[in-house]
């Protein structure tokens, strides 16, 4: 059953809405959605956004939002934060995350509207609590991007199509992204105007990261069919960068100093996404790129692309997945990753690719 507490809403008095979404890339992207379905519903309402500061950046250009607000880890800085938000007047705020800093900040808006989940910590400082999105879709389980689209739908936006996540290149991204694939020495000069595939090879846990020898292997496949490998990581993730050069018998271009606009400029142009389920993979999906995700010890179901691109995901299922991916409880090592094939992947790639050739 799904639990309310509060009358209906009377959304011809809400001007200002609030969208609080801590945490990752990948949290942020599958929060477009939700953005989307607000801005369609409430096109004269001012619709902002709270993040954190680091991947604020994602929406750079992002049309469905007016506002990005973005908060720091410092009490100070939060402090501040909840006051601003607080003299800003918001009518309703959507709590995407249900953590204790951004009950936090919903609390501190005292907005008349306060919406979450009922299994939310402090979910008495809620005036509107839906049971679970698996009630509100009636289905066991659910994505992330439905999971935030319920909250929404339960006080009556419509989301019943679902929207999926969707990114802008900004043309300054583009331009700065175009000048470090010509100045940089990592790329070959004869592959800055190639096909190319993007890959990820890194992730935040070691049971989500494909091996990197594999992923030179997928590099040498795409290679065949005339396709180009740029790689991308972050600046303390290049050694994977670097075994992925020497570990490949083809060039493979690699970018540690990308910006997530950059980030998405790229992957908006990439034949296809190859990686690791992540942020970058989610990056990818919302601006259309076909993609193969592979994944490991987290929930396919939950954090599969949410796009119409031609996608697929590659996995070995095992019956302790999911997990929290801190550690391998049920094995020695993470067999879950580690018996993912590159046949496996090849496979996906030829399909998604010629999903892709098809619709063109």
């Amino acid at each position: 059953m799904i639990k309310c507490q509060a009358a209906v809403i009377d959304w011809t008095a809400v001007r200002r809405v609030l969208v609080i979404r801590l945490r990752s890339i990948g949290d942020t992207v599958l929060a477009t959605p939700s953005l989307i379905a607000l801005r369609r519903f409430l096109p004269h309402a001012k619709i902002d956004i709270l993040l954190e500061n680091w991947v604020a950046p994602v929406l750079d250009g992002f049309d469905a939002v007016d506002n990005v607000i973005t908060v720091g880890k410092g009490s100070s800085e939060r402090i501040k934060t909840a006051f601003d938000l607080r003299r800003l007047g918001y009518d309703i705020v959507f709590n995407l995350h249900g953590g204790t800093t951004s009950t936090f900040f919903t609390a501190a808006t005292r907005a008349k509207h306060r919406v979450g989940y009922a299994n939310y910590q402090y979910s008495v400082l809620y005036n509107r609590l839906l049971s679970s999105s698996s009630d509100f879709w009636q289905q066991e389980k659910t994505h992330s991007a439905e999971q935030q689209l319920a909250l929404l739908g339960f006080v009556g936006v419509p989301v019943d199509d679902r929207p999926k996540t969707r990114l802008e290149v900004t043309s300054q991204a583009s331009e700065s992204l175009e000048h470090k694939r010509n100045a940089t020495t990592h790329r070959p000069q004869s592959f800055v105007d190639a096909p190319y595939a993007l890959f990820h090879p890194t992730s935040a846990f070691f049971t989500k990261q494909w091996a990197t020898e594999n992923f030179a292997q997928t590099a040498e496949f795409l290679a065949g069919r005339g396709i180009h490998t740029i790689a991308i990581a972050s600046k303390n993730e290049n050694e994977v960068l670097y075994d992925l050069q020497r570990e490949s018998r083809v060039p493979i271009s690699t970018f540690d100093d990308l910006t997530l606009p950059e980030v998405t400029a790229l992957a908006s142009k990439a034949e296809i996404f190859v990686g690791n389920d992540s942020g970058i993979a989610h990056i990818s999906a919302a601006v259309e790129t076909p993609s193969v995700v592979i994944f490991g010890s987290s929930s396919r179901q939950h954090w599969r692309p949410w796009t119409d691109a031609p996608n697929e995901i590659v996995f070995r299922e095992f019956s302790c997945q999911p997990c929290a991916g801190y550690a391998c409880k049920a094995f020695v090592e993470p067999r879950c990753i580690l018996s993912v094939q590159t046949s496996d992947v090849f496979a996906a790639i030829d399909r998604v690719l010629g999903e892709k050739k098809a619709g063109s």
